[in-house]
């Protein structure tokens, strides 16, 4: 079914900035489509994957055998088709009217064009919390969905961090395929992260300390951002040079040859925000905060209130889930040793895109964009275990030893 030479084609749907289709890219995919409703997502997208088309119309608008006639496939032809539509409605005691719900249209469209493509395999991904949706009813449904469309499932719940992204992201990975079950990718880098959700003890790999030593050391905060050029609140730019040298292997496989990178801007702090930064150490959070210095929401918390809310990063850590608002009420987004908060390029980063990769649209968009993306190498982990699933249903070539191997000894007394 694939030449382990030939270029695998993909079609994204609720593609955002691009992450998965970078990963694909990076394992030696070409997209053909990519479509996203969110006008300065899809500009992205299409400025770094202009081998694409492009289509920032809302998905509903969209006619899945017009988009396959436009691409000259034929059914069955596409090898990939990825995405994840968010499932909200659901109902716990009748999840077989899934689909009727009004808010469910997404994931429908996703189902059209699975119908439409017949795709060799595809990728269904989505956040942990799908599992709990109707005790778990919405998820079997859609599993039922995707089988009855003579797709062989599987499901993992994989870790960020397990495929050398220096971030602590859960992200749940449906694989399908029409000729076999598709094992997930094995974790190359060595990383533990709280899976306090459904399904996290039973639907994510569980490593041990044999497996430690086995794996690569996880990249962390510093290795990941440290080679960027420092700076003060207020002060980068939307191009900007490199100042220092890679200083790990990790930095030197996102720098661009160029020299430049994109969007490293240090966004100014209220004075009230910038004053309660000082006092919070590598590590630490708001608990390090005077109380009177406290917003008054939050003078009222509990110490044990497990919050990453003014947070300061370590940089022999990971990064927390990178969000979509670089906000410190929000969460952990204070340097580690600078009085500061992450520009888009280092978000980036902790997402694991590349330093060509350019973010467009205002500032509030980037790292929206930058949080709703699924993470680069995460995804190339994703796509080269599809490709190894489809390299092995070529044909072998027929050897002496092949055909001994098929004979079954014939009893003759």
């Amino acid at each position: 079914m694939s030449d382990s030479n030939e270029v695998l084609r993909t079609i994204d749907l609720f593609c955002g900035a691009g992450g998965i289709t970078e990963g694909f890219r990076q394992a030696g995919y070409v997209s053909l489509y990519g479509n996203d409703a969110m006008p300065e997502a899809i500009e992205t997208f299409k400025y770094n994957h202009p081998e694409a088309i492009a289509d920032g119309r809302s998905i509903e608008e969209t006619d899945p055998a017009e988009i396959r006639k436009r691409l000259g496939l034929e059914v069955g032809e596409l090898d990939v088709l990825v995405g994840g539509p968010p499932c909200q409605g659901f109902s716990i005691n009748a999840p077989e009217r899934f689909l009727n719900d009004p808010r469910n249209k997404l994931f429908t469209y996703y189902e059209r064009y699975l119908e439409e493509f017949r795709p060799k395999a595809f990728v269904f991904e989505n956040v942990p919390g799908l599992l709990s949706l109707g005790d778990g009813k919405v998820f079997r449904q859609i599993v039922r969905i995707f089988g009855g469309l003579g797709y062989k499932v599987t499901a993992k719940i994989l870790f960020a961090a397990h495929y050398g992204v220096p971030q602590e992201r859960w992200r749940l990975i449906l694989l399908g395929s029409r000729f076999g079950e598709i094992a997930h990718p094995e974790p190359s880098h060595y990383a533990v992260g709280r899976a306090n959700f459904r399904g996290g003890s039973t639907m994510t790999f569980q490593l041990n300390e044999t497996d430690r030593h086995r794996l690569k050391s996880p990249v962390t905060v510093g290795e990941a951002i440290g080679d960027l050029p420092r700076l003060a609140m207020g002060e980068g730019s939307e191009i900007a040079g490199y100042t220092n040298d890679a200083h790990c292997s990790y930095a030197e496989s996102v720098r661009n040859p160029a020299g430049v990178t994109f969007n490293h801007y240090a966004a100014k702090l209220s004075k009230q925000n910038a004053e309660r930064m000082k006092h919070v150490k590598p590590g630490g959070s708001w608990r390090d905060i005077p109380h009177e210095l406290l917003p008054k929401g939050m003078q009222r918390a509990r110490k044990s209130d497990h919050t990453k809310r003014y947070g300061r990063l370590r940089n022999d850590g990971l990064s927390g889930t990178v969000l979509t608002k670089c906000d410190p009420h929000w969460g952990t987004v204070f340097l580690p040793d600078q009085d500061r908060t992450l520009s888009v390029r280092e978000a980036a980063r902790f997402q694991s895109f590349p330093d060509t990769y350019k973010f467009l649209g205002s500032r509030v968009s980037q790292y929206v964009q930058v949080g709703n993306a699924v993470p680069v190498l995460m995804a190339k982990a994703i796509a080269l275990t599809i490709r190894d699933h489809l390299d092995g249903l070529r044909p072998q070539p027929v050897t002496d030893e092949s055909i001994g191997d098929l004979l079954t000894p014939v009893d003759v007394r």
